[in-house]
C-alpha cells in the first residue's frame, strides 16, 4: 500500500473510531472481497461465508476504538473474521478435527506462490486466471476442506492473503514456529491433493507441482 493510500485509511479509521459510519463503509468496500474469500475458503459454503463476513464487519465496527495500528488493518480484520469462521467450523462439524501435534514434521515446501497464483480472483493481476475452470476452483476448495482447521486457516491466510508468517502467528495467537509447521504440512497435503487432478492445472503449473 503508498503512503497516500496508508494516510487515507488511517483517516477512515481514525473516522470510525469516532462513529463515522461513512468512513467505515469505505473501509468496507476496501476489504470485503478479501474478508469474505478467506472466510469462504475456511467454511466451504457461500451463504454461510457472506453471514460471518456481515457478523466479521459488525463487530469490527464495535471493536474498533481497540485497534491501535500495531498491525496492518487488514491482519486486523481477519483475525475478527476467521475466529468467527473457525467458531462457525467447529459448531457445525461432527467430525473430531484431527490434532496437528501427532504428525511429525515435514520439510518446506518451496512453492507458497502456487496456491496464490491458482486460487487468485484478481484477474488484471493474473490473467491465466481467465483459462481456469470452475471446476479447478472447485479442487482447490476441496482440497482446502480437507485440512485440519488450524492447517486450512494458516495456509489460507500466508498462501492466499499473502499475509507474512509474524501476522499469521498474531492473528492465530501461537508461536512463529508453529505456523511455519502447519503451513508447511497443510502445503505437503494439499500438493498430495492436486496431483491427483493435475489435468485441471494450467501447463505452466504442473511440472511444478510435480516436481515438489
Amino acid at each position: 500500500m503508498s503512503n497516500v493510500a496508508r494516510a487515507d485509511e488511517e483517516l477512515l479509521i481514525a473516522r470510525s473510531q469516532h462513529g463515522d459510519v461513512q468512513a467505515f463503509n469505505q473501509l468496507v468496500s476496501h476489504y470485503q472481497q478479501a474478508l469474505y474469500s478467506a472466510v469462504f475458503r475456511l467454511v466451504g459454503n457461500y451463504d454461510v461465508a457472506s453471514d460471518v463476513t456481515q457478523d466479521a464487519f459488525i463487530a469490527a465496527f464495535r471493536a474498533i476504538k481497540s485497534y491501535r495500528g500495531g498491525s496492518s488493518f487488514k491482519a486486523w480484520l481477519l483475525r475478527i473474521g476467521t475466529n468467527l469462521a473457525c467458531d462457525h467450523w467447529r459448531k457445525n462439524q461432527r467430525q473430531r478435527v484431527e490434532s496437528l501435534e501427532v504428525l511429525t514434521d515435514e520439510e518446506e515446501l518451496h512453492s507458497p506462490n502456487l496456491l496464490s497464483a491458482l486460487a487468485t480472483t484478481d484477474l488484471e493481476a493474473n490473467p491465466e486466471m481467465y483459462l481456469l475452470t470452475q471446476e479447478l476452483q472447485t479442487c482447490i476448495q476441496q482440497g482446502l476442506q480437507l485440512l485440519p482447521l488450524d492447517q486450512r486457516t494458516a495456509v489460507i491466510l500466508c498462501d492466499i492473503e499473502g499475509l507474512t508468517y509474524e501476522e499469521v502467528a498474531e492473528i492465530m495467537r501461537i508461536p512463529l514456529g508453529t505456523v511455519r509447521s502447519r503451513i508447511s504440512r497443510g502445503r505437503t497435503r494439499l500438493r498430495n491433493f492436486l496431483v491427483q487432478h493435475t489435468e485441471l492445472l494450467p501447463r505452466t503449473y504442473r511440472h511444478s507441482t510435480n516436481s515438489e
